[in-house]
């Protein structure tokens, strides 16, 4: 197993990605070879569920944004999303549309590798077709026609079970010991590593189903927004807790200079005892002086 290869599992099984989202890391990865038609092809069918699909188009988003010597995450991501917007869902070509800026950006992506060879043309090429096949409405619908009847006669029987399976048991995540034993090599068949959806789960995912188009949308687009946060979401960095550590520091620092300082009363017991102390001395000496008076009194007789 190539070291690119390994570290791809690795990130998958730490991310916790879901199935969808490895499908497409693994259709878009930097390894030399194309993404697997098969493997496409199942991409395809998962856009038809509002949850796969949100999963899918974040990770394409994702790799449309990547450069440089990544540059072939950004070309397969289009390779992919060409194939999506001729046989996936209606959602795919909206969603392109609604993003088109993501994509004509790449109408001008530039890397040259060591040896000095042009490896943006690629991108841009693909980037260009893409956007002028977005953009005429009626050449997109000869081309979905005509790739969605050679898709329905290659695997007629095959496509629509695996529509209906995929829609309720995708929203699984993959675990460590099924990711190794499904994932072995970059054509391996996708169908192989689909993990048994768990009966515990079949209600809740009956329940949602959207039973009218208006709910589907609302899903939609809430499966959109949700996928687009995470996506822009900044990792945590270590200097920001401790800046706020550091606050909460001084705040408390400030808080405690700020308190009224008590003054420490001397009991009333204290102050008691030293006065008889002081008039057991004065009598004392009132006695000693008495004293001598009557002896002088009595040495003058």
């Amino acid at each position: 197993m190539q070291s690119s290869s390994l570290r791809r599992q690795m990130k998958n099984m730490v991310n916790n990605y879901t199935e969808a989202e490895v499908k497409v890391r693994e259709a878009t990865s930097n390894d030399h070879w194309g993404p697997p038609s098969g493997l496409m092809a199942e991409i395809s069918d998962l856009t038809y569920n509002v949850v796969t699909f949100a999963e899918v188009m974040g990770i394409i988003w994702k790799r449309l944004n990547d450069h440089g010597k990544n540059w072939r995450h950004v070309y397969k991501a289009l390779t992919l999303l060409d194939v999506l917007v001729k046989t996936g869902s209606e959602r795919v070509p909206k969603a392109c549309r609604d993003n088109i800026y993501a994509i004509q950006t790449l109408k001008d992506f530039q890397y040259l590798d060591r040896d000095g060879r042009d490896q943006g043309i690629n991108v841009r090429e693909k980037a260009k077709q893409l956007v002028s096949l977005l953009k005429d409405e009626e050449k997109l619908k000869r081309e979905r026609s005509h790739a969605l009847k050679n898709k329905s006669r290659v695997g007629a029987s095959g496509s629509s079970s695996s529509v209906s399976y995929m829609s309720s048991s995708y929203t699984t995540r993959i675990s460590g010991e099924d990711f190794s034993r499904c994932r072995g090599s970059p054509s391996s068949s996708a169908s192989s590593s689909l993990i048994t959806p768990s009966s515990r789960l079949a209600p809740d995912l009956e329940q949602a189903i959207p039973s009218t188009s208006g709910e589907e949308e609302l899903q939609l687009q809430l499966a959109l927004a949700m996928s687009r946060e995470e996506s822009e979401k900044p990792p945590p960095t270590v200097d920001i807790d401790e800046q706020a550590q550091l606050r909460m520091a001084m705040n408390l620092s400030k808080k405690e200079a700020h308190k009224p300082k008590l003054v420490k009363r001397v009991p009333a017991a204290s102050v008691d005892m030293d006065e008889d102390a002081q008039l057991q001395l004065a009598l004392s000496l009132s006695k000693e002086e008495h004293q001598q008076v009557k002896a002088s009194i009595h040495d003058e007789i």
